[in-house]
């Protein structure tokens, strides 16, 4: 399953990246001759002029509406909580070896100009004009490329969706399989195992939120931007469009009969206590038309990386195509010795796939084969491949674009539940001390252990999360 990779830039939109990205204090460094520490998570520190120049950044996206911006000790509160995330995802890439090469790098800024309607030098001028220097941009854009190559790496092993899996969708939503929905939330949110008496904090905290809608004295966004303790309350709680199948059981019923402007909650999830908004809606027909074909197949997968070079890899894959020859059962070996973690379990089977899935390489050696034979070892982007295949079927264009639609909605679902536990599991386990003012540690320790600090996180909101699978 392959997610949608024109998400990796659009998140790069120019408005985001001058307003809501964390800014490097590196530059113009005499307005603030001593730099404090504002927070240590693990072994990076996140200075008071990061942290200032982050929260300006925000006030200049609200001049003349600051009115819609919460108290000054939250907003500080909500912007490091962003920083210490993003700090331990990079940490984290840099551990398992994710980098943005200067290719990325290069791509991304033609992205971020095109998507504004620039040239590079025109974007350069703009930065300069919203006093962001074009290094600080490019610096902020490398980091978005990272932690975006660290959600897709995440993705792989972890997230499949089955063909049963769209059957059923597409069996149960017939109807509404077409239809998006764009949404808005805003989240109380309460600590893992929250007590009876944190719970009914929260819970009065949201139905104040609520009440405070309902009557119309503040808009769903501005409050979501004063009182949402989730990570995009200064994006006003906004969840963008999705598809049916990539909204939550638990609320996809009662979506599809809300009209524009409607609000539903307080419903508790993992993460705490939510508000949900439909701001709109609207269907998308699928195509229809001319045929496609589709296979099934098998593949064992030996990759090329630190402990297997390419010599090892094709070795081993030659080894393996000659105990397929003598008669081997190729499921039995794709479950003992193939690279490819998701296909693993199955046997190495792949389900139906369109010829171009799996690059071009794989998709000429695919269409080459009859229905069950088995391919000589090849070399892809990924490693050396033997792949087996088992069946074609034709089905109408319009139907593998509908399908692959609801795979994809399905597929990142599954994977915003599975990132919303890893950030949250990421933030719990680390060592996180936030500085007052003075860069001094806010951190209460017994008497009898302030000479040995513990290394236990801080207690705060549980951010970095989505409620109930957002």
């Amino acid at each position: 399953m392959t997610l949608s990779r024109s998400r990796l830039l659009l998140v790069a939109l120019l408005p985001i990246l001058l307003h809501t990205g964390y800014a490097l204090a590196q530059s113009d460094t005499s307005l603030q001759p001593v730099d404090r520490i504002a927070a240590v998570a693990n072994e990076d520190v996140i200075l008071r002029s990061e942290l200032d120049r982050a929260i300006a950044n925000i006030r200049n996206q609200y001049a003349g509406h600051e009115n819609q911006l919460p108290p000054a000790n939250v907003l500080e509160k909500q912007v490091l909580e962003r920083l210490i995330l993003q700090r331990l995802q990079l940490a984290r890439a840099a551990d398992i070896g994710i980098t943005a090469t200067d290719e990325d790098l290069e791509r991304a800024v033609q992205g971020v100009a095109q998507q504004n309607n620039m040239s590079v030098d025109q974007l350069r001028a703009r930065l300069t004009q919203d006093g962001m220097t074009f290094t600080d941009f490019r610096n902020n854009l490398r980091d978005e490329i990272i932690t975006q190559k660290l959600r897709q790496s995440f993705a792989q092993g972890r997230i499949n969706v089955t063909e049963g899996e769209v059957d059923a969708a597409l069996a149960n939503n017939a109807a509404a399989a077409g239809q998006q929905f764009h949404l808005a939330h805003i989240l109380v949110g309460t600590p893992d195992a929250p007590t009876p008496e944190q719970l009914a904090t929260a819970q009065k905290k949201i139905e104040g939120v609520k009440s405070l809608v309902d009557r119309g004295e503040m808009t769903f966004s501005a409050a979501a931007v004063r009182y949402s303790d989730s990570p995009n309350a200064l994006e006003g709680g906004d969840l963008g469009w999705r598809g049916l199948n990539e909204i939550p059981p638990a609320f996809a019923a009662a979506i599809q009969q809300m009209h524009d402007g409607d609000v539903i909650g307080p419903i508790r999830g993992p993460s705490g206590f939510q508000l949900l908004q439909l701001v709109g809606k609207r269907t998308q027909a699928a195509d229809s038309g001319n045929k496609v074909t589709q296979f099934s197949a098998r593949q064992i997968l030996i990759k090329i990386d630190d402990k297997t070079n390419d010599a090892a890899a094709k070795a081993k894959a030659d080894t393996l195509a000659a105990r397929l020859a003598g008669g081997a059962d190729f499921t039995k070996l794709a479950s003992e010795n193939s690279d490819d973690v998701t296909t693993r379990r199955r046997g190495g089977d792949l389900g139906w796939f369109s010829a171009d899935t799996y690059g071009t390489t794989f998709g000429m050696q695919i269409a080459s084969l009859a229905d069950g034979q088995t391919s000589a070892p090849f070399k892809t982007d990924a490693g050396w491949v033997i792949v087996q295949r088992s069946g074609t079927r034709e089905i109408a264009a319009g139907d593998e674009n509908l399908r692959g639609q609801v795979r994809e909605t399905i597929g990142r679902r599954k994977l915003e539940e599975e990132w919303d536990r890893f950030l949250r599991e990421t933030r719990g386990e680390a060592y996180v001390d936030i500085r007052d003012a003075e860069g001094k540690s806010t951190q209460q320790l017994p008497e009898t252990e302030k000479a040995k600090p513990k290394m236990t996180p801080v207690d705060v909101h549980p951010e970095g999360s989505r409620a109930a699978g957002f």
